[in-house]
């Protein structure tokens, strides 16, 4: 299972405020509701699952803005692939507070 933080920056928004471009990336996140889990962060969007079906769904946020208009997006993603033992938010958050 893989975790990846993304971040999707609308170019030539008009206003400082990209809310509104957050909110319908995260309708579509529910959309994958029972097959990937995420997570709204003050900066970014965690998801987790299946890495391949991951990278399908980033694709589809990172279009989100070009569907509402804007001509410009820039999308950064960091992806956590770890494959000798079960990677999850919880379980990385878990294990640092077992350490507090």
């Amino acid at each position: 299972m893989a975790i990846i933080d993304i971040t999707v920056i609308p170019v030539g928004t008009g206003t400082p405020s990209v809310s509104e471009y957050v909110a319908e990336i995260q309708r579509v996140l529910r959309q994958y509701e029972g097959r990937v889990k995420y997570q709204l962060t003050p900066m970014s969007t965690l998801i987790e699952g299946d890495l391949k079906l991951l990278l399908e769904v980033v694709q589809e946020i990172h279009e989100v803005p070009f569907q509402k208009g804007l001509q410009r997006v820039c999308t950064n993603i960091r992806i956590d692939d770890r494959r000798d033992k079960e990677n999850t938010m919880e379980r990385k958050l878990q294990a640092v507070q077992a350490k507090l």
